[in-house]
């Protein structure tokens, strides 16, 4: 069967975790689960470095704010690793070029990490931190079982993943004027700690 289900899977959950997507699927093909996990993944000096990260991100990722700096940071990141991750999975299988792997999983990798993070900017308007840390689980456990699915059923997983994608596509629509909201409370926040300087440097 051809490994595009798993490439599309992959590149949708590395934009969410691509740490969690490195690591999860290293430890599968380490622990024998999946024979399409590339040696490179499997690494001992991968699996470290990509729990640390994914540790790291687990904590900036339930801070208010924090968390959209985060996903800025990571918007060239995500994609790249999903592209990456998918053209090593292309490369093990050899049924689909390492090229139009690469492609489909980085482009799909920036959608999801585009949906997260407008909806990070959304959640972030709310004045309390509980919502970051249940939609930051969510995105986590969405990400292992569906990536864990994958390994078993990648068709259905991929079709999973790419239901998800369209879903939060459309909650992103809607919650557009949210976020507009929260980009001029931003600019507006940046505008009054520099008026204070100002006024500081003057007095």
């Amino acid at each position: 069967m051809s490994v595009l289900p798993l490439v599309f899977t992959s590149g949708w959950a590395s934009g969410i975790n691509a740490y969690a997507v490195v690591l999860l699927l290293g430890l599968f093909g380490a622990t024998g689960l999946s024979d399409e996990v590339p040696e490179a993944l499997q690494r001992t000096d991968v699996l470290i470095a990509a729990g640390v990260l994914f540790l790291c991100e687990a904590v900036a990722d339930r801070i208010p704010y924090v968390d959209s700096v985060w996903d800025s940071v990571h918007t060239v990141i995500r994609p790249v690793a999903g592209a990456v991750v998918a053209a090593l999975l292309a490369g093990e299988s050899g049924s689909l070029p390492e090229l139009a792997a690469g492609a489909v999983g980085g482009s799909t990798a920036l959608a999801s990490h585009l949906v997260k993070a407008g909806t990070r900017m959304a959640v972030n308007t709310s004045p309390e931190p509980f919502s970051n840390i249940a939609v930051s689980t969510a995105e986590d456990l969405s990400v292992a079982g569906v990536l864990t699915f994958a390994v078993f059923n990648p068709v259905a997983a991929a079709v999973v993943a790419g239901t998800l994608l369209v879903l939060g596509i459309c909650a992103v629509a809607l919650m557009a004027s949210r976020i507009r909201r929260f980009r001029r409370r931003r600019a507006q926040r940046r505008e009054e700690r520099r008026l204070a300087a100002t006024i500081r440097s003057r007095e």
